[in-house]
């Protein structure tokens, strides 16, 4: 694959496979039905989860893949429970985003009960930096995304989300893409930053998504967090009824 054919638009980045499907899989799915090319990397193997194998986990993703339709699904097989922000790891995850040159690269809430979370979301920001360093890796051109975002969801901080996309049309599409990973969610009541209420948990995600929906008044969404400013042009065009 040269890096014409692998470039794309939005770049998901997560430390865990099923990490994408539960946070921005609604997003990646109205993207791709928008005409832009959306690729997705884990961080690492889930080689530590309690539930299932790496391997039954990677034919899980692979599937979920095809349902949200996106350009290319790769494993940088940093360890599960272990990720750093080190300078190797940085280069290493600079060298992928490098090849898929994304304008946009959504990354993990940074702040989580999971380690993987919060060191994935730093180490994503600096990667992104680093990754438009010219004489770091010079055997691939330098590229830095134009945007990073944060996706918040079943994060209950104090950050309000910047915005919130709507996902009302892809819900169930996302939904699928997410129980692609039975070994994982089957008889679950929760799972990464999804806390239980004793309801399960594909329940807990619709109900999720319909809060965030809420805030736009609409069906469901799906928040994101960014750590500059939004910028509007024309105040009268702003959607969202205060009443």
């Amino acid at each position: 694959m040269n890096i014409t054919d692998s470039t794309v638009d939005v770049l998901a980045i997560a430390a865990h496979r099923d990490d994408v499907e539960l946070t921005c899989g609604g997003t990646l799915l109205r993207a791709v039905d928008l005409g832009r090319r959306t690729a997705i990397i884990d961080l690492t193997q889930g080689e530590m989860g309690t539930r299932g194998s790496a391997e039954l986990r990677a034919r899980e993703a692979a599937r979920a893949a095809e349902v949200l339709g996106v350009s290319a699904r790769e494993n940088l097989a940093l360890p599960d429970a272990g990720i750093t922000n080190t300078p190797e790891t940085r280069a290493a995850l600079a060298r992928m985003i490098r090849r898929f040159r994304p304008q946009v690269v959504i990354a993990p809430a940074q702040s989580g009960r999971h380690p993987d979370h919060r060191v994935a979301a730093e180490l994503i920001r600096d990667a992104c930096f680093v990754a438009g360093l010219a004489r770091l890796e010079p055997d691939l051109p330098p590229h830095r995304p134009r945007k990073v975002l944060h996706c918040i969801t079943y994060r209950e901080d104090a950050v309000k989300p910047t915005f919130v996309v709507d996902i009302s049309d892809v819900f169930e599409r996302k939904l699928e893409a997410i129980r692609c990973f039975a070994s994982q969610f089957d008889d679950a009541t929760q799972a990464g930053e999804v806390q239980p209420n004793g309801e399960p948990l594909y329940d807990l995600v619709r109900h999720k998504a319909a809060h965030y929906g809420t805030l736009i008044r609409t069906r469901y969404g799906e928040p994101f967090h960014t750590t500059e400013t939004m910028r509007v042009d024309d105040i009268a065009a702003l959607e969202v009824s205060t009443f």
